[in-house]
C-alpha cells in the first residue's frame, strides 16, 4: 500500500472513530441519569506540565480535593517531561497526547476538528488530541468532570456520559472569547451540571447571556475564585528598589505598555529596577524594545523562576499590566507577601481583588502614563507603600485555600447529590437569540 493510502486509511478510521463516539448511546442527549457520585474528580487541562496561573490554581484545587475523594488531572497534551510545578500528595496525572520524542503522527498533523477555531489555543489541538478527548470523556462511567477552558468544556458537554457531572470552569472571562466561540458555549454549556465563573462580574455577564439566549442553561451558575496560593517564606520587608511583574510574555499581559511606562518611571528614579519574571512567545520584541528605549538595565527580562516566592520577597511593589484576566491569582501571591499591586482595571479581575487606595492601586486600562504615576506614587511614598502591603495581607487571607477549597465541595457535593432520574441536562437547543455578553 503506498503512502498516500496509508494516509487516506488512516484519516478515515480517525474520523469513522469521531463519529462512532459522537453518536453512540448514553450521550448527555439523555434526559434522564442514574444518580452520580462525587468521590472521583478527574479535571481536564491542557498541559499540566506547562506555567501559568491557571495550572497553578488547578493544583492547588486538585490537592484540596484529593483529601477526601480520589482526584486525577487529565492532560490533553504532554510537551515536557515534568510537570513544572510540584504535583500535591494524593493526585495523579494522566496524558492523553504525549508528544516527547518527536511524536508527529499524521493525526498530529492534522488540525482540530471539534475545538472552535478562534478558541485561544486552538493551535495545540489536533486530530489526534480529538480523539484522545472523545475517547477518554466517553471511557468516564462515574464521578466528576471539571474542564479549564472552552474547548475542553464544549467536548464535555458533547461527549460526557449523562451518568457523570460536569462543570465548566472559566478561567477567563465570556467577554474575552470571540463572537465564534461565545456562539458555542451559548449552544452546549447548558448540558453543563454548572458553570463556575471566577469573578462577580463574569457571572453576571454567564447569567445575562443565558437569559437574553433563551437557551437551556446549566443547573447551576455560581462564582468561585481562586485561591491564593500558599507561599513559603515570610513577607516581604518592602526595602527592595525593585517592581515586578510575574507573568507569561504573551499580549495578552500587556507587557509592552508596562515598559513604555517605565520609561517616566526611569527618568523620575532611575536607581529603581523593573523585573519581569516569566517567558514566551513576546520575550524577542520585548528586549528589543527595551533596548530601543534605552532601558537596559532597568528593564530586566528574568526569565522563568520556579520559586515565586522568593522574587516576591525581593520586591518592594508588585504591577500587573494585563489588557485581559480571569481571576489574577499573581495579584493575590503578591498581596500574600505584603507587596502593594499596581494594576490596570482591566474587565474582570483586578477590581474584585483591590480596593483602590486601600491596598493597592487601580490605573484606566490603557493609561500607560496613569500606570506610570500610580507606581511612582509607590516609590516615592514608603509609608504608603507599607499601609497599603499590610492591608494586602488580609485581603489575601480571604482567599486561603481551606475557603475556596470547601465552596468547591459543597458545591460538588450538592451536585452528585441533586441528580435524580429525570433531571440531567437537557440537550442544548439550537433555538434562540444570540449568546453575547452584553453590557447590563
Amino acid at each position: 500500500m503506498s503512502v498516500a493510502r496509508r494516509a487516506t486509511s488512516t484519516l478515515q478510521r480517525a474520523v469513522k472513530a469521531l463519529w462512532r463516539a459522537l453518536t453512540a448511546p448514553g450521550g448527555r442527549r439523555a434526559r434522564s441519569a442514574p444518580p452520580a457520585g462525587g468521590d472521583r474528580v478527574r479535571i481536564l487541562l491542557l498541559h499540566a506540565n506547562g506555567m501559568g496561573g491557571t495550572i497553578r490554581a488547578v493544583f492547588h484545587l486538585a490537592g484540596y480535593l484529593a483529601r477526601t475523594r480520589d482526584v486525577e488531572i487529565v492532560s490533553v497534551i504532554r510537551e515536557s517531561a515534568e510537570p513544572f510545578f510540584p504535583v500535591p500528595p494524593g493526585v495523579r496525572i494522566r496524558y492523553l497526547d504525549d508528544r516527547l520524542g518527536g511524536r508527529n503522527g499524521l493525526l498530529s498533523r492534522l488540525p482540530s476538528a471539534l475545538v472552535p477555531k478562534d478558541e485561544a489555543a486552538y493551535h495545540r489541538f489536533t486530530l489526534r488530541t480529538d480523539l484522545a478527548l472523545a475517547r477518554y470523556v466517553r471511557s468516564v462511567r462515574d464521578g466528576i468532570l471539571i474542564g479549564t477552558r472552552p474547548g475542553l468544556n464544549l467536548i464535555m458537554a458533547r461527549f460526557a456520559r449523562p451518568e457523570v457531572v460536569t462543570v465548566a470552569q472559566e478561567h477567563a472571562n465570556l467577554a474575552s472569547h470571540r463572537p465564534s466561540v461565545r456562539r458555542q458555549i451559548g449552544l452546549w454549556y447548558g448540558r453543563h451540571d454548572a458553570v463556575v465563573a471566577l469573578t462577580a462580574a463574569d457571572l453576571g455577564t454567564y447569567t445575562r447571556g443565558f437569559e437574553r439566549s433563551g437557551r437551556p442553561r446549566p443547573r447551576v451558575l455560581t462564582r468561585i475564585p481562586n485561591a491564593a496560593t500558599p507561599l513559603d517564606g515570610g513577607p516581604s520587608p518592602l526595602t527592595e528598589k525593585t517592581v515586578i511583574t510575574i507573568g507569561r510574555l504573551a499580549h495578552a499581559k500587556g507587557h509592552d505598555m508596562l515598559i513604555k511606562a517605565w520609561a517616566h518611571v526611569a527618568a523620575r528614579h532611575p536607581d529603581w529596577t523593573l523585573r519581569i519574571v516569566g517567558d514566551g512567545p513576546r520575550r524577542k520584541p520585548l528586549q528589543e524594545s527595551i533596548a530601543a528605549m534605552g532601558l537596559t538595565g532597568r528593564v530586566v527580562l528574568a526569565g522563568r523562576s520556579r520559586d515565586v516566592a522568593a522574587e516576591l520577597e525581593k520586591a518592594s511593589i508588585f504591577v500587573l499590566s494585563s489588557r485581559r484576566e480571569g481571576m489574577p491569582l499573581v495579584i493575590l501571591e503578591a498581596m500574600g507577601k505584603g507587596v502593594p499591586v499596581v494594576s490596570f482595571d482591566c474587565p474582570t479581575g483586578p477590581a474584585e481583588l483591590i480596593t483602590h487606595g486601600h491596598d493597592g492601586l487601580l490605573v484606566e486600562m490603557g493609561d500607560v502614563r496613569g500606570l506610570a504615576d500610580a507606581i511612582c506614587t509607590l516609590i516615592e511614598d514608603e509609608e504608603l507603600r507599607r499601609r497599603m502591603g499590610a492591608r494586602a495581607v488580609r485581603t489575601a487571607a480571604g482567599y486561603d485555600l481551606g475557603s475556596i477549597g470547601r465552596q468547591w465541595d459543597r458545591l460538588l457535593t450538592g451536585l452528585a447529590a441533586a441528580r435524580r432520574p429525570g433531571t440531567a441536562p437537557r440537550a442544548a437547543d439550537a433555538r434562540g437569540a444570540p449568546f453575547r455578553p452584553g453590557a447590563g
